[in-house]
């Protein structure tokens, strides 16, 4: 399957370019990067080498929707993500929510009585690249689990860029119909009132609302932070082992973003089956350049 995809890939966007890729890789100075795990709090926040403050933080509260918020510019001005706004109540800064999950929204509920933590763990305490894992149930109505949700993070800092893997994993405890719906997975919300400066643009140069339900590669949403001179930047990228691969996009008219395989119908899991989806996200500050995005991209499909 992923030789099939890489090829379809390789066919109407070109080699990659490997050895100049691998090349590339060498020359970036990566920082070292920690974490620290606050039980009380129910937080794993990154820090950027001995830094006080920290650049991410991971959410993970045993009777709420994991998510990610805050996350810090790379080169320290403004706060990328945003918690609950106004205008959409249910989307917390970066998360995964599935919708018509055997007939229950698990995107636009978060509390207790459709999610219960099972672990927030530390993986990889400290080095140029960082990792940590959460497990959580998804519930029924009578409170029983129909699949346990494990969501695999890896963090990397260099030449003023995040690169944040996600490695997702759903494991079905009973026979899950995922219905079709034009939302639901991964979902990324940056910060946005009235009058924001934005736009998404994916990887065939379509904008906006045009992408709407929309199949590519990568999409990027930039919005112009308050503080800043230029633009912050969340580009997701897709992965060749997804079954949905090129998967269409979710957009909303307040420049929320996510890509959802669930746009493309029903998604069914049997009774112990386990599905593994990956995506990247690559955060930036300054101008969106379509080509380089391509070839980060290129560099994430090599990577795993």
């Amino acid at each position: 399957m992923r030789l099939i995809a890489l090829f379809i890939v390789f066919v109407f966007i070109g080699y990659p370019g490997n050895a100049q890729i691998l090349k590339n890789r060498k020359q970036q100075s990566k920082t070292i990067l920690r974490i620290q795990q606050d039980q009380a709090a129910e937080t794993i926040s990154v820090f950027s080498r001995s830094a006080k403050e920290p650049i991410l933080t991971q959410i993970a509260k045993r009777d709420e929707r994991p998510y990610i918020h805050p996350i810090i510019a790379p080169d320290g001005k403004g706060i990328l993500t945003e918690y609950r706004p106004e205008h959409h109540l249910h989307q917390t800064g970066i998360y995964w929510g599935l919708k018509l999950v055997n007939g229950r929204d698990y995107f636009m509920k978060w509390q207790g009585d459709y999610w219960r933590g099972i672990s927030a763990s530390v993986i990889k305490e400290k080095g140029k690249q960082v990792k940590w894992q959460t497990v959580y149930d998804m519930l029924d109505e009578k409170g029983n689990t129909i699949m346990v949700e494990t969501q695999n993070w890896t963090m990397q800092k260099y030449d003023g860029k995040y690169l944040l893997d996600l490695e997702w994993r759903g494991e079905a405890k009973t026979n899950v119909t995922m219905g079709k719906f034009y939302v639901g997975g991964l979902f990324v919300r940056m910060p946005w009132v009235k009058g924001t400066i934005g736009a998404i643009i994916n990887s065939a140069g379509q904008r906006n609302m045009e992408m709407e339900a929309q199949r590519a590669i990568w999409s990027d949403v930039g919005i112009k932070i308050d503080g800043r001179d230029d633009f912050a930047h969340i580009a997701i990228f897709d992965h060749p082992d997804n079954k949905a691969f090129p998967t269409p996009w979710r957009v909303d008219t307040q420049l929320g973003l996510g890509p959802s395989r669930q746009i493309l119908g029903d998604w069914k899991l049997a009774k112990g089956e386990t599905e593994v989806i990956r995506y990247r996200l690559f955060v930036y500050t300054g101008e969106l350049n379509n080509a380089e995005l391509t070839h980060s991209w290129k560099e994430f499909i090599l990577d795993h």
